[in-house]
């Protein structure tokens, strides 16, 4: 029998690959192309694309201007490591639509943003301890992978590794608490005040809005006990408003890290913040004992700073956020609505521009709810829709100024086949 393209492929990818694929998502899902907001696979088979590359797609795949932009640069160079005026212009853009953003350094992935972020936090106070929320995600590092998705659920604050290779050293430096509990925090912060560096935090974790109160808890705490505040912001940066989730929800970090959106689908991250913290970046100023080091090959390269200036150009438009959320609200209506005809237990969590459903009666306010999730729906719930030519992440919906009503009408009607496929299980 001969293997359609895509299984070829994944054929293929087995003998390179560890477990067959780049370890972001499903192996034998291999897209060839994407335009606005459809992909199709080596099969042919077309998608509406609601992962969008994990969210930097924002104003969809090859947009026109964005991919003229690009182009332009081409024809100059791909990167150069000095500094290059695309990234220094794109550094501008983001300092003055970010409250926290005083200054700014570049790096090429989340995972190392959020990395030097805590290496920062440290630098600044002089102080070991970093204090994360379960289930909250700051990509690879040591430190991010402990406690993001536990499960042995520890008593709080120990910390539990998600990775092998992870030093017992490393987990003792992290601190957990659960997400949305302002007492818990205010106790945690105030025991151990002198020895914390930094609390990191996700504004909207994962899915999971924040409780009216607990960012300013967390903001008042950590100012009167002299701690960094740093918000995680690669997935919320520049998607639930242009300010991020601190103009969202009214509370300004000391750091926050970006990604994904300001690269406009090119590899390209960076650590914001007040000038006197991210001084440490500049040894001139705080001297070689409190001098972080950084560089990276391609942090700033001018492609990627050129497609991220002009996707922030599109989403400083007029009505691209109300667009955005529109089209977040007419399919979290979709779900609910689906959910309830359907008889399931279920809950819609996330905000329009990034949401999904929980298959789980009752609010959902921090990980361990999330636990009481049924995974069996929630698998048939995604196939259901993956074969009537929806993608999406495992648990996430993302929306994008590309998405049309005709779109929106796709996925409607293949979100009531699902749940009704749900309901049969």
């Amino acid at each position: 029998m001969t293997l359609s393209n895509q299984a070829q492929w994944h054929s293929r990818a087995q003998k390179v690959l560890p477990a067959g694929g780049f370890g972001n998502y499903d192996p034998g899902v291999i897209i060839k192309k994407g335009r606005g907001a459809r992909v199709w696979d080596e099969d042919g088979k077309e998608y509406v694309d609601f992962l969008i590359g994990s969210g930097p797609m924002l104003v969809g795949h090859n947009h026109p201007e964005v991919m003229e932009a690009v182009e332009a640069q081409l024809a100059d160079g791909l990167t150069f490591f000095t500094s290059n005026a695309a990234g220094i212009e794109l550094a501008e853009v983001i300092c003055e639509a970010v409250p926290c953003a005083d200054q700014l350094r570049y790096v090429s992935s989340g995972s190392e943003a959020d990395m030097y972020a805590m290496r920062l936090a440290r630098a600044h106070t002089g102080r070991e301890l970093i204090l994360k929320f379960e289930g909250g995600y700051h990509g690879m590092s040591g430190e991010a992978l402990m406690s993001m998705a536990p499960q042995t659920l520890a008593n709080f604050p120990q910390a539990v590794p998600d990775s092998a290779g992870i030093t017992q050293a490393t987990g003792d430096g992290v601190l957990v608490a659960p997400f949305n509990d302002i007492a818990f925090a205010r106790q945690i912060i105030a025991e151990y005040a002198d020895r914390l560096a930094g609390v990191i935090v996700e504004p909207l974790q994962r899915l999971i809005p924040p409780v009216p109160g607990f960012l300013q808890a967390l903001r008042d705490e950590t100012t009167r006990h002299g701690i960094v505040l740093i918000f995680d912001e690669v997935v919320t940066g520049f998607r639930l408003a242009l300010g991020g989730g601190q103009e969202l929800y009214g509370v300004t970090p000391d750091l926050c890290t970006l990604g994904k959106v300001i690269g406009g689908g090119f590899a390209l991250a960076a650590i914001a913040g007040s000038s006197d913290v991210m001084a440490h970046f500049d040894i001139e100023k705080v001297g070689r004992d409190k001098f972080t080091f950084q560089v990276g090959t391609l942090s700033g390269n001018p492609v990627a700073a050129t497609a991220g200036l002009k996707t922030l150009e599109i989403l400083k438009r007029e009505d691209a956020y109300e667009t955005l959320r529109q089209t977040g609200r007419q399919l979290m209506t979709a779900l609910e609505t689906g959910a309830r005809k359907a008889g399931l237990p279920a809950t819609v969590v996330g905000d329009p521009v990034l949401f999904d459903i929980v298959f789980a009666a009752g609010p959902i306010h921090d990980y361990r709810d999330t636990l009481r999730a049924n995974a069996g729906f929630q698998t048939a719930f995604n196939a259901s829709l993956r074969r009537d030519g929806i993608l999406k992440a495992p648990m996430k919906f993302y929306s994008s100024l590309a998405h049309t009503s005709e779109d929106i009408a796709q996925t409607e009607e293949a979100i009531a086949k699902a749940m009704t496929a749900c309901a049969e299980i």
